[in-house]
Order: C-alpha cells, then sequence, then structure tokens
C-alpha cells in the first residue's frame, strides 16, 4: 500500500512527489484579456508551499468564443504567454508539478455569452426552473469538432511553451466532452454517436493530438466521471471501458469524479437518488475502475480528513485529490505528510433548493480564492448568502470587460 508521502513516477517519466493533489476548482481570477492575473500567481505560490504533489489548475479554455463564465481564462493561438509563465512559475516554487487543465464548456452557456452555443447534439441543460438560462445548442459540424481537437492540442502545446509541467483534459461534469460520453445528450447518428466507441472518439481524438503536440516527457492526464448520476447517463461500466481505452495511449494519470450541472453529485447530491459517502464521494462507484486499470487513478470528491484519504489509497487509487479542503485550509497536505491528523472544516449550504445551494457554496470558496490571491490577505468566510451576490455583481463586471474584448478581436480562426 502507498502512503501519503511515497512518490509516483507516471508513464512520461514525471514524478510527483507524493500522493496528494490539488484538484481543480473554478478561480474566477481572469484579468483583462481572459489572462491569469497577479491574484491566480499569489493564489498558486501559496499553494505551493501547501506541498501537494501535484496541482492542477482550474478550467482554461481552449476557444474564446466558448466560456462556461466570463471571469475565464482562455489559452489559445495569439495569447501572450508571459503570464502563463508567470502562473507555471509561482506554482512551481514548492517541490510539487502543475498542470493545465484544459476544457471547452459545450452546452454549459448562459444566454447572456456571446458566443455560439454548440454540444453533440441540440439537448438542451435541464436543471429546472432555471434551465431558462441555458440556451438550446446547436448540434456541432464535423469540421467544428475536428477545430475543437486541433484547438485542444494547440492549447496543451503552448502550456508547455509556458512552462507547465503537464495538462488535463476534463471531460467529466458536464462539459464538451463529457457530453459527447453521455447517452443523453449525444443522439448523434454519425461516427461521434451511437455506441460507446463512437461517443468517446472525441476525447481519444484528442488525447492522441494532444500527446502529438507535446515532447514526451510531458504529463497528459485526463479527468473523467465516474458517473453522471442521471438514469440514462454515462455510468461505471462505461466509464471503466472509457479507461481501459485511454491505458492505450498512454494516459498518466485519470481523475475520476462525477455528476454535471444536472446532477450535482461535487456538492453530495446525486439526480437518479444515489447515496453519495459524506467524503471520497465517488470511491464505491469507483471501487471496480480502480481495481481493473492499468492507469493511474486519482479519486476527488469531499476528501477533507487524512484518514479518508489514507482509506482511498489502501483501496488502490494512485493519487488523492483535494478542492474545497484546500481553499479551507491551503497547508493541508504539508500537515498530513508531517504526520499531524488536521481536518479542513467545510460547511456547506443544506437549503431546499439544491442548485442555488451549490451555487452559494461556490461563491463562498471562490471569495476564499480571491483572498487567499492577495499578498497580505488570507481566505474570507464570507456568509453565503453575501458571498453568492457579490459574486453576480463581479460578473456582471466581467461580462462586461469579456464583451468588450470579445469583440475587439480578430474573428477566431481554424487553428493550425
Amino acid at each position: 500500500m502507498a502512503r501519503l508521502d511515497t512518490p509516483l513516477v507516471l508513464a512520461s517519466g514525471q514524478r510527483l512527489p507524493n500522493r496528494i493533489a490539488k484538484a481543480a476548482m473554478e478561480e474566477f481570477l481572469a484579468v483583462e484579456g481572459q489572462l491569469p492575473g497577479p491574484g491566480m500567481i499569489e493564489l498558486y505560490r501559496r499553494w505551493a508551499q501547501g506541498a501537494a504533489g501535484l496541482m492542477i489548475t482550474g478550467h482554461v479554455m481552449v476557444d474564446r468564443r466558448a466560456l462556461a463564465d466570463p471571469s475565464d481564462v482562455v489559452l489559445e493561438n495569439g495569447t501572450p504567454l508571459k503570464p502563463f509563465h508567470e502562473w507555471a512559475r509561482a506554482a512551481q516554487s514548492g517541490d510539487g508539478r502543475i498542470w493545465l487543465q484544459i476544457n471547452h464548456p459545450g452546452r454549459v452557456m448562459t444566454s447572456d455569452m456571446p458566443g455560439p452555443v454548440r454540444s453533440a447534439s441540440d439537448v438542451a441543460v435541464d436543471v429546472g426552473r432555471y434551465s431558462r438560462l441555458y440556451p438550446r445548442p446547436e448540434p456541432m459540424t464535423a469540421e467544428q469538432i475536428q477545430d475543437t481537437v486541433r484547438r485542444f492540442a494547440s492549447t496543451a502545446r503552448m502550456a508547455e511553451t509556458a512552462g507547465f509541467d503537464g495538462v488535463q483534459i476534463h471531460a467529466a461534469h458536464g462539459y464538451l466532452i463529457s457530453q459527447f460520453l453521455s447517452p443523453l445528450t449525444n443522439r448523434r447518428q454519425d461516427r461521434w454517436g451511437g455506441n460507446l466507441d463512437n461517443r468517446a472518439r472525441l476525447l481519444l481524438d484528442i488525447v492522441a493530438a494532444v500527446r502529438a503536440e507535446v515532447g514526451e516527457r510531458f504529463a497528459v492526464g485526463v479527468k473523467l466521471n465516474t458517473a453522471d448520476f442521471q438514469r440514462g447517463g454515462f455510468g461505471a461500466d462505461e466509464a471503466a471501458r472509457v479507461v481501459a481505452m485511454l491505458a492505450e495511449f498512454p494516459v498518466d494519470l485519470v481523475e475520476l469524479s462525477g455528476g454535471s450541472l444536472e446532477s450535482l453529485a461535487t456538492h453530495g447530491y446525486a439526480a437518479d437518488g444515489s447515496t453519495l459517502a459524506r467524503e471520497a464521494y465517488f470511491l464505491d462507484t469507483a471501487a471496480a475502475i480502480i481495481a481493473d486499470s492499468t492507469v493511474p487513478i486519482m479519486l476527488t470528491g469531499g476528501i477533507r480528513r487524512r484518514s479518508v484519504a489514507e482509506d482511498a489509497l489502501a483501496r488502490g487509487t494512485a493519487v488523492v485529490g483535494m478542492a474545497t479542503a484546500l481553499a479551507v485550509d491551503p497547508g493541508l497536505p504539508r500537515r498530513w505528510l508531517h504526520g499531524e491528523d488536521a481536518t479542513a472544516q467545510v460547511t456547506l449550504p443544506r437549503w431546499r433548493d439544491k442548485a442555488l445551494a451549490a451555487a452559494a457554496a461556490q461563491a463562498t470558496v471562490r471569495c476564499r480564492l480571491a483572498g487567499l490571491g492577495r499578498r497580505d490577505g488570507a481566505g474570507r468566510r464570507a456568509h453565503p448568502i453575501l458571498a453568492l451576490i457579490a459574486e453576480r455583481l463581479h460578473r456582471r463586471s466581467a461580462l462586461r470587460d469579456y464583451r468588450r474584448w470579445l469583440s475587439g478581436q480578430q474573428p477566431a480562426a481554424p487553428t493550425e
């Protein structure tokens, strides 16, 4: 059994100094031009001192026209690399590695965003009374799919040039690649739809294109849903098959998570009625995948106690990932590695409106991240309602800036 302080050597030859990872969280800290700013750089400098063996950034978008939020960072052809180089150097100021998570939102774009909304099929987001916020997407053409593949590869190449140690391709949580994987959102009748081999084609094409664009020592990971936790959706059996497909490339690390905007499994709520554990939400569902996988598996989802992390390792997980816990206590990995039984006290709103509760929880976390990103500040503990209001005001300003910036850019050309 691996211990938390056991190093891990990946297929690329990259060495993680321990088995603790900072999992991706949306930081909402982009500055003018959708670039990482001083707050982002300082935030990752703090996390670097926390001693996690691996840090994975919040998602960075591969196409400036397709953002999940107007505060998202974009990295594509023509993006200035200096801020990304500073970001990578700050994250490498400790002993850990830093991977850039790269993503495309697909249909997870609200109607006030200016870009085109596209997905595998024309299936709209269904989140009850909030569904009106999301327009029905257009099915992507073959040319648009191929352009998206090229964009992922181009972004990965630029991440390597900027000094990052790897990328993680986001294929979970209901974003574009996850939309292709799920039979609920992929109703295509062509080579990208139907059976799992076809639904996984976009992910596998992206992995192959990324691997071809980067050096052999540059790590390539994938974030995948253990399950969508929606009836009729992508499930654990299909996830196991996709992990086996990824093993053939090879991929360095597969992170297993779960859920989407429509099934808030990352907050402990499953739309299909599944009962999730209070910590390590997805460990039971992922157990069979972990046992059979030849690729190292990273598991995230509510882990905040050392004993739970150690149990995940004992059950075959290669790396344990934490997100919210490291917003509460950025130094938690170092404390665990020094033998402390420290716990991050995470209190999430338990309101009747689960979607609103999840949004408030995320806003509270991002308020803390903004505080940690100030040189003289610490993460503030904001009341969930006040954090949610503050985030809505910030979004209004960020959307105005994003629209202005986007309108001043040249039309997005196909990638190389």
